[in-house]
């Protein structure tokens, strides 16, 4: 399958054929290179966010 820069979801570019199909090699390792993707975006993110701090409300106003 030739590389584009389209996703398969995007309809075809070249006058409406349909595109080959994809052998079950190609789509092995589309899926493990997507896997890997996933992956290093998960990493990415971790920390989430900063750790929760513990509330300590302020005194009341006199």
């Amino acid at each position: 399958m030739a590389k584009t820069n389209q996703d398969r979801k995007d309809p075809p570019i070249d006058g409406g054929k349909s595109p080959a199909r994809e052998t079950e090699r190609e789509r092995t390792e589309r899926k493990r290179h997507e896997s890997e993707n996933h992956d290093e975006a998960l990493e990415e993110t971790f920390p989430a966010s900063d750790p929760v701090s513990p509330f300590v409300p302020a005194k009341a106003p006199n």
